[in-house]
């Protein structure tokens, strides 16, 4: 174990993004793997960077090795987007860490960008967004064996938010779940020294979360076809808030068919606990 612990917790989302979470009381997607990081490693120290500020620079070759690990919550940008600078920057980002093999993880946007910087593909997804409860996860049979998945369920449920998916993986990247919606939902990539674990779905949420993020997407969501209007969406997400206050509740719990890997915090950060017994305290 490294003396001193440092993360790097790249936040893609724009000023203006974060001034939507803070009309609905979303807490900024950077702040949430802090907080994931600080429960599980009190003693750890980060530094969100909030990458599409203008001005922000993120570390570039061989400064990545001054921090011990990569955090990469969610962020609404487009991997393969190439022509986009801020794309470009945190794609460049996590080549550095695999050219210098500085442990990476992360959720959503970062299993697509774990696949993307070591050559594979990611797509918009033709079946539209994944949002809300990813539906039977199953573990693969590399999943099965693989120490990040060590104490998850064969077949489990996810929070997720995402439009893409990885279609094709690079070499030395091995997928551990997926599901009918999304081929890859986690997935760990050895590439040149490094090491990146993640999940299309995220660790880091709960109900509560869930429940703030979606009325911040209202309007898309309402014309996705997610929700019929402003009161069928009120309804679902004190439904979820309920649960959240309330893990009891069981009417509300099968109707919405929520189950112990979405309510169990010990569950539901297995993959990034394992991450840090395996890449960062071993």
């Amino acid at each position: 174990m490294k003396d001193m612990m440092r993360f790097i917790i790249p936040d893609c989302y724009t000023r203006e993004s974060r001034e939507v979470f803070d009309q609905y009381g979303v807490v900024y997607a950077g702040e949430l793997y802090a907080r994931l990081l600080k429960k599980h490693l009190p003693e750890a120290e980060y530094e969100i960077f909030f990458t599409s500020d203008p001005g922000v620079e993120l570390p570039r070759g061989k400064e990545i090795t001054e921090f011990t690990g990569v955090l990469w919550p969610g962020c609404n940008l487009t991997v393969f987007h190439s022509h986009d600078k801020r794309v470009q920057k945190l794609v460049q980002l996590a080549k550095d860490a695999y050219e210098y093999g500085v442990p990476q993880f992360g959720s959503c946007w970062a299993a697509q960008i774990a696949v993307y910087a070591a050559g594979g593909t990611v797509r918009a997804n033709p079946k539209g967004r994944e949002m809300g409860l990813a539906r039977k996860i199953h573990l693969s049979e590399e999943g099965k064996k693989h120490p990040m998945m060590k104490g998850k369920p064969l077949v489990y449920d996810g929070f997720v938010s995402h439009d893409d998916i990885i279609t094709d993986i690079p070499e030395g990247a091995t997928i551990l779940a997926g599901n009918d919606f999304a081929p890859v939902q986690a997935v760990a990539v050895k590439h040149k020294k490094g090491v990146f674990w993640a999940t299309q779905y995220h660790p880091e949420y709960n109900l509560e979360l869930m429940s703030n993020l979606i009325p911040a997407r209202e309007e898309k969501l309402i014309k996705q076809g997610f929700f019929k209007n402003h009161e069928d969406m009120e309804t679902y997400t004190k439904d979820l808030k309920a649960v959240h206050d309330d893990p009891s509740r069981k009417d509300l719990r099968w109707r919405y068919d929520i189950d112990d890997s979405i309510i169990s915090d010990e569950i539901r950060e297995v993959e990034f606990v394992n991450w840090l017994k395996n890449m960062i305290l071993s």
